[in-house]
């Protein structure tokens, strides 16, 4: 812990209604030369520049209370003018981002990421933060609360009304919901605890005696019960397989801060809480004792941001130690930090008890159908995927599917394989929580970073095998992994259907190789042309409206039926619009091509059934 005085900041819901927050930064010994400040141009988890000095509308500076010139001297970075003492920056941010990697505040809650809010001085990067949040003014506000996992100081405010003698004492969850003053050990730590305020709903489990906290903002009917108690097996779950002996969590308190809404997906990781956003309707409800798709989908998520708490918050990739928030830091590892808890965060849903095997078999069916669907796959290695992500995989436009591959999605698929693969050729005795536990002792806990390569090597020397073909073919290479042989090996058979295709149909439903827009009243617009497909040939392009088939209207909803009344190999004239310009293609309708995967148990040889419940049943291999 540095020894320089801390970092004061203030931050004041000033007025929800304009989406102002009102921040003030202040460094009692500022450099006299002239102190610089600056606002990080991305946030740990989500590999884009996003700019969020953009949103701040106005900055002043002052110096003992005078007022001090203070220019911008990049995007991103504003430097005072010599002064000696103390400098207090007050600056005001607009936040209108409803997600999960900015800020958002209005009169029903307000939400941040310290990267969208905190003014990092120049030097100071090891000092103390000391973070005041204060309610905003008005009777509408009173019952607000705060839910964050950044440590709180002693004497939490008291609301207004409230004497002395009703104030709680300092005890950690007993205090977690109200206003007052936080501290964080240095800036990466102030950062990396996001912070949500308004009247959300709160309860709290226990997972390896440790206190986990959910808070949901929105409209909800969440069973809370039944939500701590699956989460709750995820977490253990997790917790003893890093530390199987000990069941030792890395962090004192978690915290789950859920925004639900009508229709959106997401998550953030951060070393002792994640930020997820998902559609309300996923939550649990009391009556309904099932686990639906969507709540499934929910628990996905939850697994898989909380499997960060170690890998990506702890193991990290060496290029991220330290994190340099002014640029993007490459590395050709995010397939592994990605993908490989993209693998964990449903096989945990399964070894936790709360889905059946059959339902996980699924879920890796419909990944390795994904990847199958998109030729980017042949084009682009995860590994090169993992670098290119700051401009490929986050910033995809209409030919995304054609030219890259998402690390997330194969990366998952290569954890597969790498699993079944260790297990197969060690006879059962390693595993790859074998080499996730490895790489927790070597890099986890020591805090140094994973160089490149280092993921292989963890690998090699926790299996005891000669790993290199594989990393070559998986990782480096962009031809498709071989899983069939992998899964028989569990007594697991994989096939392959059309889709739309009967068991009595001898031929596939007709197509045009393209991806139309989905509302069911809107224009057939034309989202995503694919490569080899009938609409390429023809001339179509992402953006062109189609707005009839052989003379006669379709819309989004109707096209797709419409051509099911065409042959395969039917030359059909489609009219459409490319901007104000109306157009005509003669499209040969071509078979679908594209399939689905299906997973299903054999009934095999006992030795074949213990292997499968090895991987299925027990976290430690």
């Amino acid at each position: 812990m540095s020894m320089v005085s801390p970092i004061r900041y203030r931050i004041v819901l000033r007025n929800p209604a304009a989406h102002l927050f009102e921040v003030s930064v202040t460094v009692d010994h500022a450099d006299p030369a002239g102190q610089c400040f600056s606002l990080p141009v991305w946030i740990p988890g989500s590999y884009m520049i996003r700019e969020f000095a953009k949103n701040i509308v106005a900055l002043r500076a002052t110096a003992d209370g005078n007022p001090l010139a203070c220019h911008k001297t990049d995007k991103a970075t504003w430097r005072c003018a010599p002064s000696v003492g103390a400098i207090t920056l007050t600056y005001d941010v607009y936040a209108w981002d409803l997600g999960v990697r900015g800020a958002h505040l209005d009169e029903s809650h307000a939400f941040f990421n310290g990267t969208s809010v905190f003014l990092l001085p120049a030097g100071f990067e090891d000092a103390v933060c000391e973070v005041e949040i204060e309610r905003p003014d008005g009777a509408r506000y009173m019952d607000w609360q705060v839910a964050t996992a950044l440590r709180r100081t002693p004497a939490p405010t008291r609301p207004p009304g409230q004497n002395a003698a009703e104030t709680p004492v300092n005890t950690g969850a007993s205090t977690a919901k109200h206003f007052g003053s936080f501290t964080a050990d240095n800036y990466d730590e102030l950062i990396d605890h996001p912070v949500e305020i308004g009247t959300f709903t709160h309860a709290t489990f226990e997972a390896c005696g440790v206190t986990h906290h959910i808070a949901i903002t929105g409209k909800h009917r969440a069973d809370m019960n039944r939500l701590c108690a699956d989460l709750s097996k995820i977490c253990e779950a997790q917790i003893r397989l890093f530390e199987p002996d000990t069941a030792a969590a890395p962090m004192s308190e978690y915290w789950f801060l859920i925004m639900a809404v009508t229709d959106s997906y997401g998550g953030l990781e951060h070393r002792a809480s994640t930020a997820l956003i998902c559609n309300r309707d996923d939550l649990p409800l009391a009556h309904d004792k099932t686990i639906s798709k969507g709540y499934r989908r929910f628990l996905g998520l939850a697994s898989h941001e909380y499997f960060h708490t170690w890998n990506v918050k702890r193991i990290k990739p060496a290029a991220f130690v330290p994190y340099d928030l002014t640029k993007e830091n490459y590395t050709r590892q995010l397939w592994f930090f990605e993908g490989i808890t993209s693998y964990y965060d449903d096989l945990m849903l399964v070894r936790s008890g709360l889905i059946e095997p059959l339902a996980y078999l699924e879920l890796i069916a419909e990944n390795i159908g994904r990847v199958m669907s998109q030729s980017g796959r042949s084009k682009q290695s995860v590994a090169e995927s993992s670098f290119d992500a700051w401009v490929k995989y986050y910033r995809q436009d209409e030919n995304s599917p054609n030219a890259i591959v998402s690390y997330y999605q194969k990366g998952a698929m290569i954890g597969l394989a790498l699993d079944l693969t260790i297990r197969q050729r060690t006879n059962g005795a390693q595993s790859l929580d074998d080499v996730m536990r490895s790489l927790w002792g070597a890099y986890g806990r020591t805090g140094i970073g994973v160089p490149e390569g280092g993921v292989q090597m963890a690998a090699e020397q926790a299996s005891g095998l000669d790993l290199k073909d594989f990393f070559a073919h998986a990782v480096d290479g962009t031809t498709d992994l071989e899983l069939s042989p992998l899964l028989l090996a569990m007594a697991i058979n994989m096939t392959w259907r059309t889709p739309g295709k009967t068991k009595d149909e001898d031929a596939a439903p007709a197509t045009i190789g393209a991806k139309i827009g989905a509302e069911p009243n809107s224009d057939a617009r034309v989202l995503q042309v694919f490569d080899g497909g009938a609409a390429q040939a023809a001339g179509l392009s992402a953006g062109d409206v189609v707005i009839a088939v052989e003379g006669l209207r379709v819309t989004a909803a109707t096209l797709e039926k419409r051509l099911r009344s065409y042959p395969v190999g039917s030359v059909v004239v489609f009219t459409a619009f490319r901007r104000d310009e109306m157009l005509s293609f003669n499209v040969k309708l071509q078979a679908l091509s594209a399939q689905t995967c299906a997973l299903t148990m054999l009934d095999a040889p006992i030795d074949a059934k213990t292997r499968r419940n090895a991987w299925l049943f027990s976290p430690s291999g």
